[in-house]
């Protein structure tokens, strides 16, 4: 099913239909049809189109916080099996969003796969698999270029079911697509020479047969990856995290200034590094941060430190030893 603007396409048993989406009565966009879910059809009539009635409950669901202020969910697809996190090699590595969207894509409930795409215009595509690596503990990472061909066998064995590919505009996801497609079915473009940024081809999502078996849904670019709910799948990210923390000294050490902490430990001798450390912090905040704004009692909890030194504040000044 392919949905955009209050409509969406969809296969039946009698062929493509073309249906209305009627507003959602409830708050969640889980209630709204997505690329990849299985609907329930009310037929056209002779005066009415066919319209969704129903959405059937989703075994898998790529989840992102919008960029408003209530943080409300977007579902990106519905049903995936495979989640392809593109990353082009032709721009310098950006580890933490590689670790925002494996956030994302462990949390899916899906299996990720991290594709390292333009090989051909890397100088060492090795050593920047190695190092993409070492912050996807249990994810698969595959070195491949849709102009030379290379390791888009190794690809198309490792997908399989439904497939979406996931990136920034640029990274090369539609091209790779019509590799995988064997045509060009696929929208492509080519990246701004002023800042390499990518422009956005693909204007909606949409699945496509693949011909060795199962479908690819090829999204838009993600400009932003708000993560939303994702305690899980930062913990598969941060697994060696996980690990460490059994030897630190509290239960609930914050692995921030605490005595005793085995995280802090092992980013003195080594094992660790700042920057994985303090990407674990701010993705750990930006999640709990975004739970809370649809939490009304973990919302509670955050504001009540601030709450409690604006009452220290406000007895200072009305204490008469108080100078402004």
């Amino acid at each position: 099913m392919r949905a955009e603007l209050g409509l969406c396409d969809i296969v039946a048993e009698t062929g493509p239909v073309r249906a209305m989406v009627l507003p959602s009565s409830g708050t969640g966009d889980r209630l709204t049809p997505c690329t990849g879910d299985w609907v329930a059809v009310r037929p056209a009539g002779p005066a009415t189109s066919a319209t969704v009635v129903a959405v059937l409950q989703r075994q898998s669901a790529v989840v992102r916080s919008t960029s408003s202020r209530t943080s409300h969910a977007q579902v990106l697809a519905a049903n995936v099996d495979t989640v392809a996190v593109a990353v082009s090699l032709a721009d310098p590595l950006n580890l933490g969003r590689i670790e925002r969207m494996l956030a994302l894509a462990w949390e899916s409930g899906a299996m990720p796969v991290v594709v390292l795409t333009k090989a051909d215009r890397c100088a060492d595509p090795a050593s920047a698999a190695s190092e993409v690596a070492g912050v996807a503990p249990g994810v698969e990472v595959l070195v491949t270029s849709a102009t030379t061909g290379e390791g888009l066998d190794v690809l198309t064995a490792v997908l399989s079911g439904t497939v979406v590919l996931l990136g920034p505009s640029g990274a090369g996801k539609s091209t790779l697509g019509n590799r995988l497609l064997g045509e060009d079915l696929l929208a492509t473009g080519t990246v701004r020479g002023s800042d390499g940024k990518g422009r956005h081809t693909t204007a909606w999502r949409e699945l496509v047969p693949l011909p060795h078996g199962g479908v690819l849904l090829d999204t838009p670019g993600l400009r932003g990856v708000g993560l939303h709910d994702a305690d899980d799948g930062l913990d598969q990210v941060f697994a060696e995290i996980g690990e460490l923390a059994r030897d630190c000294r509290f239960a609930d050490c914050a692995h921030t200034t605490e005595p005793g902490c085995g995280v802090l430990a092992a980013v003195e001798d080594g094992r660790l590094t700042q920057r994985r450390l303090d990407s674990y912090h701010r993705l750990q905040r930006e999640n709990t941060y975004a739970a809370a704004r649809t939490d009304a009692r973990l919302r509670a909890e955050l504001e009540r430190p601030l709450k409690q030194i604006a009452r220290q504040v406000r007895a200072l000044k009305q204490s008469p030893h108080f100078k402004a």
